[in-house]
């Protein structure tokens, strides 16, 4: 009988909440809650409409906004093309600044060079040494012409964390607006956009235990009317984004945020005691090295490059599920451009690995990932024997 590998790539993606899929399941089939949601004169139609504002409502409890300020995407790819497409085009002029950095998703920075092409400048931040963009790294790059400023909140592939609400305050005080890509962070980092200095922020469900394919923006006062719509077609979702609403998935992105809500303080310290006994263990092997501030970070991510020796990534994959690189640049097999940019060359990028822990990890899973890498480690020959 085959065995599934442990999971550690819960960064990349998380399985999807048994009871978030029950929540779902009732929006399917004709004796569900199946109805268009702009179908509004009649029951089918209006029941659907009332479970998308309770999900609507239920993204928001999460990170303090309101719920007409949530807008619902196919996920934060799409959130981000929103963003930085729609600030950019709803200005009506060419030319201006974009601020970035050079460890954002690819989404953002394909985006940003989509941007780039057409006529706008964008200046790509380089992390620090702890792998974190800084209120004054902002603050210097900031023109007088700076009109958008989009930084992470959590890095997909270090778990490292910006002081966005210093870094809201650098970009507010030049009337700029602050995107901030959220999809790693919700539920792991409390947020508070009632007092945070952000104007939008990208949300995606499946990395909180939701569906794939279902997202959202938050547009904050001062983006409302500076954001122009990318899709078309019927003026949906106070027209920043047109086409039928997928109630199934809205309903389990709602219902998966409503969990985290809950279980927010819970969970936080569970991860917190699997990290320190899968990292302290870890540690002891030679060459292991963190990446990435120790402090500055969530507990659910951790980025190690094993420095010293071959790591035998290939044998280990087959009993673990992990990633070389973020799950955006595995189809290229191109080193990570966030270790790239730590200062790693591709060697080091490629003896490192990102462990993500979650909701359904235990302390067996983490012993054994340590037994499985310690093993993989002592069976790989030492790379002065390999010509690397």
């Amino acid at each position: 009988m085959n065995t599934r590998p442990l999971y550690f790539d819960y960064a990349a993606t998380t399985p999807v909440d048994e009871r978030v899929i029950q929540v779902m399941i009732e929006c399917l089939g004709f004796h569900g809650n199946f109805g268009n949601p702009s179908s509004s004169s009649h029951a089918f139609g209006q029941q659907a409409r009332q479970t998308v504002e309770q999900a609507r409502r239920q993204v928001a409890d999460l990170v303090g906004a309101q719920p007409e300020q949530i807008v619902w995407t196919s996920g934060a790819t799409e959130s981000n093309n929103l963003a930085l497409k729609g600030v950019a085009q709803a200005r009506g002029v060419c030319g201006g600044h974009i601020i970035t950095s050079q460890i954002e998703h690819k989404a953002i920075l394909d985006t940003a060079r989509q941007l780039q092409d057409a006529g706008i400048a964008v200046t790509y931040l380089v992390p620090d040494a702890q792998g974190l963009i800084t209120p004054q790294a902002v603050s210097e790059a900031m023109r007088d012409d700076t009109f958008l400023v989009s930084l992470m909140l959590v890095n997909n592939e270090l778990g490292t964390v910006n002081d966005v609400q210093a870094i809201g305050e650098v970009v507010r005080s030049r009337q700029a607006l602050f995107h901030v890509d959220a999809a790693q962070g919700a539920g792991k980092v409390a947020i508070d956009l009632s007092r945070w200095p952000v104007d939008l922020m990208s949300f995606s469900a499946h990395k909180l235990y939701g569906p794939k394919g279902i997202g959202a923006l938050y547009v904050g006062p001062q983006a409302q009317q500076r954001l122009q719509a990318q899709i078309h077609g019927g003026g949906h979702e106070g027209g920043l984004r047109s086409g039928t609403l997928a109630t199934h998935q809205i309903a389990g992105m709602g219902a998966a945020f409503a969990l985290a809500a809950d279980a927010f303080d819970e969970e936080k310290k569970s991860i917190i005691a699997l990290r320190e006994r899968l990292l302290e263990q870890l540690l002891k092997l030679p060459g292991v090295r963190l990446n990435g501030s120790a402090s500055q970070r969530i507990p659910h991510t951790l980025s190690l490059t094993f420095s010293e020796g071959e790591f035998n990534s290939a044998a280990l994959s087959h009993s673990i599920a992990f990633s070389a690189t973020s799950a955006c640049n595995s189809a290229s097999n191109a080193p990570s451009h966030v270790l790239l940019a730590l200062g790693h060359d591709a060697r080091l990028a490629g003896r490192t690995i990102r462990l993500s822990l979650g909701r359904f990890t235990t302390v067996e899973d983490v012993d054994k990932a340590v037994d499985l890498i310690t093993t993989a480690c002592a069976s790989a020959p030492p790379f002065w024997a390999t010509g690397l």
